[in-house]
Order: structure tokens, then sequence, then C-alpha cells
């Protein structure tokens, strides 16, 4: 089941799925002395990631956190490139966090590179899941038809058009020729092994995925359904992402 929360803003939405996660996070700490988490990037993470690392009563030195994603080849200063995304926005920004472990894109030795990180994800199991949902439906990226069976951490998968588009679009590539085709993501089944989920989702042109989501049958046609099926997801909206939803979904909370 997944419990959505929706509210008129984007920054609304994003400060409560912030404030979700701190406390999932604190609580794990409390629990168990340590909190594993994965943290994603795309421009539906910005209000989130904002208000998470200002999350005072979190004690960020307690934590491991771990790269959803990243595509093949692209150099780690690269504009579009995911670490430094998760360098300007969540790690140099939390100087007391425990660890952080990269996703190598443009390692030489790609096979060693999933193995490190398979390794090290088999040792971590993730208590705190912050992801978003690609206007393909994607998770991570995985996109359709999703493998909804591996249960390694991370894999090499290809880029269909659809999300390739959508980075051009979001403004992280001059045009389309320059977006990767691979890309090295976590699985989907690792994804739900995740005690808890944070989805993040903002933009009319989400709302078509969110809908199938929440309301279409799970099918690895639209790969974050499956999502339908963890005990703890909690998908957090703005006005726009929720605006195709039926009448009984679509009332915002805040």
């Amino acid at each position: 089941m997944i419990v959505t929360h929706e509210f008129e803003s984007k920054v609304a939405s994003g400060a409560a799925a912030a404030a979700l996660g701190a406390a999932a996070i604190a609580d794990t700490i409390a629990a168990r002395g340590h909190a594993n988490i994965v943290v994603a990037t795309g421009a539906s993470q910005f209000e989130m990631l904002d208000h998470l690392v200002a999350a005072a009563h979190v004690d960020w030195s307690r934590v491991s956190a771990f790269h959803l994603d990243e595509y093949v080849g692209i150099a780690p200063d690269a504009r579009a490139s995911f670490r430094r995304y998760l360098r300007e926005r969540f790690t140099h920004k939390l100087p007391a966090l425990g660890a952080f472990t990269f996703i190598e894109g443009d390692a030489e030795n790609l096979d060693a590179e999933l193995e490190r990180l398979n390794l090290l994800l088999d040792v971590h199991p993730i208590d705190v899941m912050f992801a978003g949902i690609g206007e393909n439906g994607h998770l991570a990226f995985n996109d359709p038809p999703a493998d909804f069976t591996s249960t390694i951490a991370y894999k090499l998968v290809e880029l269909d058009l659809p999300c390739r588009q959508q980075q051009v679009r979001e403004g992280w590539f001059a045009d389309l020729d320059a977006v990767p085709v691979h890309a090295i993501s976590m699985t989907v089944q690792r994804i739900l092994s995740s005690r808890t989920i944070v989805l993040t989702v903002s933009d009319e042109r989400k709302a078509d995925a969110v809908q199938k989501v929440l309301e279409g049958e799970i099918s690895n046609r639209c790969p974050a359904s499956i999502l339908q099926q963890h005990d703890a997801c909690h998908l957090f909206l703005d006005r726009s992402a929720a605006m195709r939803l039926s009448p009984r979904r679509a009332s915002l909370t805040a």
C-alpha cells in the first residue's frame, strides 16, 4: 500500500517528505545505533533535500548513505552528474555524515564497480529509501519494461527514449545525443527491501505516471506501481502531480 500525502506546493510537499524521512532515520538510530539510507537525485528532490539536510535532530555521524543511480561514462564534475548533484546538495552540507558511497559511473571496469557496490549493499540493509518517480513510471533508472526479479543491489541498465527525453526537458543535457544510453541503477527488488520508502514527486508532467502508480495495475510497464506491495511507502505530491487522481484521492492535506 502506498500512503499518499498531497500538498498545495512542492515546497510544502518536500518539507513533509523530509520530516517523515528524518523521523524514520532518527528512530532507526535510537533503536539500533546506526541507519543506512539511499538518496535520490533529480528536480523532484530539490525541496526535500533542502529540508532533510537541515534536520538537526538526526545524528548524521551515525548514518551511512548510498547513491541510487548514476549515468555510465559521465565525469563526476559534469553538470548532469548525480555525484556532483549529491555533493552540492547533500554531502557538502553534512560534514558530520558517517559515510557516503558514490556510484563511479565512469569507472574503467564497470563489472568491478558493480561488484564493489553489491558487496557493500549486501551488508548494509536499507532503512530509509528516498526516491522519485519518472515520467515513464520508472523507479530509479529501472525503465519499462523493468526487471522485477533480480535480487542483486545494482545492475547495468539501458535507458529508454522517454527517460532520456525527460533529462533534456529538465535541462540536465543540451540535447538527446548528449544523454547517456546506459546507467548503473539500484534494482527494483533491492528498493523494495527498504524498511521505509519516501517518494517525492512534483509537477504536472508527472501526473499521468502518479495516476498509473496509485490507481493502475501492478506492471513492469509502470515500474513504480510495484510499490503498491510495500508495507511502508509514503508518496508526497504537490497539487500539479496529483491533478489526475480520482476525487477520492485528490484532497490536499496542506
